[in-house]
């Protein structure tokens, strides 16, 4: 059988199983605008879906072995269960059949100048702030985000430049497929150990992705899991070894770091010399680290201080990530990503810095593996907020062989209340939270449409 890179040369239809995922739209958008004919399939309507569908790709709603006719490719969400019909069909069908990452990988060899952003937390806040800065210095970038950047209003961009940045996501290892001149990497913290069993095997993914870097490798001289990956890589060849964080020693580091409202600004040092100020306008201290990263890989490719830090002072975010969406009757609602206990606790800590009466954590569980390996964590952090609403776990790609549930997690957490439907969790906050409140939406799964609720809700009281 011939490899997916030669495929891409013949095939015209590409077929999209799950094309919804944070994972697959973007590799969708880019194909569409290359001039492939792009289909696809998913369970469940998102924004995403309805994004999609404006490029004038058709997207069938639920998975049915028909949806693959006429395709001479087909593309595969890892998320799906193996006996998902659709996905059953596909591989009985003789018609080229490929996981997700095998797709992305191929991307990214079309592209000499590949940078991928690795880590368990603020993979696309990073990789959307070297996006926009790549943008806003004329770099004319090809990108993949695991979430919308609110600049271009997409997960996928396609550049006329040989400059690639993308998401690199360690689940499953599938960042081992990818090709990149520089490997990026934020942070190694424990995740995925339904997969990966241990940290010590988590470790030796992230030095495997930095391995396959043929430029740079560029990572947090702060991180005592990453210090340990990086101790692993070959040291061969030309390649250069970069580090950013807060602590002396660092390439790229951040002194004099300040928090106003929640907003973090720093001085940037360069090899121990002032480069100039930093502003951002993306709430929590973590933020400062997520910068540090975007600006050296940035100014590694060529882009002056000057570019970075104006960039950097104009982004508001990516989708999902923290994102504010309005007001309603003094109730102030967000949405944010968070779904592992560190981001749950960098999250809510700036939530918390922002000056509002109570703060409200309305969280939806994701995998069952992960809840019941990490509950005690996620008790702990969700503490932080003042007031806890959850619903049951979703479980994605995963069966409840765990025998977890969201009333577990309930007991831990005083005063905390779940509910099965967003319906009910809307219904519940919009009748408890008072003016001068914040409700943050948590996980990474669909709890974004009962922000949306909420929101309709109180329209309907205004």
């Amino acid at each position: 059988m011939k490899s997916i890179d030669e495929l891409l040369k013949e095939v015209k239809h590409i077929h999209f199983i799950g094309i919804g995922g944070s994972g697959m739209c973007p590799l969708a958008e880019i194909l569409n605008k290359e001039g492939y004919i792009i289909t696809g399939s998913d369970n469940n309507e998102s924004d995403t879906l309805k994004r999609i569908r404006d490029l004038g790709i058709k997207v069938t709603m639920g998975q049915r072995a028909e949806n693959i006719e006429g395709a001479e490719m087909i593309v595969y969400t890892a998320a799906l269960l193996s006996d998902n019909p659709e996905l059953v069909a596909a591989k009985a069908s003789g018609i080229p059949t490929f996981e997700r990452s095998k797709l992305f990988g191929a991307i990214s060899r079309m592209y000499n100048d590949c940078i991928g952003i690795s880590g368990t937390h603020g993979k696309t806040t990073t990789t959307s702030m070297l996006t926009q800065i790549f943008i806003d210095a004329h770099r004319d970038p090809t990108a993949v985000i695991g979430g919308k950047l609110p600049l271009t209003g997409t997960n996928g961009i396609v550049g006329k430049s040989d400059l690639m940045v993308c998401e690199a996501c360690e689940f499953v290892d599938t960042f081992l497929n990818l090709s990149p001149a520089v490997s990026v990497i934020l942070n190694i913290d424990e995740d995925h150990l339904d997969y990966f069993k241990t940290l010590e095997n988590l470790i030796s993914s992230f030095t495997d992705f930095a391995d396959l870097a043929s430029r740079a490798v560029i990572y947090n001289g702060d991180d005592a899991n990453t210090l340990t990956a990086i101790g692993n890589v070959k040291k061969n060849g030309n390649k250069e070894f970069i580090t950013f964080g807060l602590n002396e020693g660092n390439d790229y580091r951040a002194v004099n770091v300040e928090v106003k409202y929640s907003l973090p600004e720093y001085d940037l040092e360069i090899n121990g010399k002032p480069a100039g100020h930093i502003q951002l306008n993306v709430p929590g201290k973590h933020n400062v680290i997520d910068s540090l990263a975007a600006v050296s890989a940035a100014m590694h490719e060529g882009v002056s201080f000057e570019d970075c830090a104006a960039a950097l002072k104009e982004f508001r975010g990516a989708g999902r990530r923290f994102e504010m969406l309005g007001t309603y009757n003094g109730v102030t609602i967000a949405d944010d990503y968070a779904h592992h206990p560190t981001e749950l606790e960098v999250t809510l800590n700036a939530a918390k810095q922002m000056k509002y009466n109570d703060v409200w954590a309305v969280f939806q569980p994701f995998t069952f593996s992960r809840t019941a390996m990490l509950m005690d964590d996620f008790a702990r952090v969700l503490k932080i907020a003042d007031k806890v609403v959850m619903t049951e776990i979703m479980g994605s790609r995963e069966v409840n062989t765990y025998n977890v549930y969201t009333s577990q997690l309930a007991e831990k957490i005083p005063g905390s209340v779940w509910f099965n439907e967003f319906e009910e969790v809307a219904e519940y906050v919009v009748k408890n939270a008072k003016p001068g409140d914040l409700v943050i939406t948590l996980g990474c799964g669909d709890i974004y449409k009962a922000a949306k609720i909420m929101i309709k809700k109180y329209k309907t009281l205004e």
